[in-house]
């Protein structure tokens, strides 16, 4: 295995929705979230699963690390009012971002 990164930053961040929350409403309240991450420098792609137990997982593909950590902190202070926050359990988020190593 190469220690070598490749240009990129995976993204994913995971998280239950708020009690009496749908997956279809986490959908619609990301209307917002996506018209700004399409403007973001950096952004690659976006795509959202949801596992059994009805935790999300949404993971995002950068540039770079440094692209969507910084993406990350803008987005909390330039959409602090977006209706996405109120459909996530804000208890249970877990936000991580790493470094590419490997692509086909």
């Amino acid at each position: 295995m190469s220690d070598t990164k490749l240009p990129g930053g995976l993204e994913m961040t995971t998280f239950k929705l708020e009690k009496g929350k749908t997956y279809q409403d986490f959908i619609e309240a990301n209307a917002d979230v996506e018209t700004w991450l399409k403007k973001q420098p950096g952004f690659r792609s976006r795509y959202i699963a949801r596992q059994p137990d009805g935790t999300i997982i949404d993971a995002l593909v950068w540039d770079s690390e440094t692209d969507g950590t910084n993406a990350m902190h803008r987005l909390m202070k330039e959409l602090a009012d977006s209706p996405v926050h109120d459909v996530i359990d804000q208890r249970t988020v877990s936000w991580n971002i790493y470094p590419v190593y490997h692509q086909i």
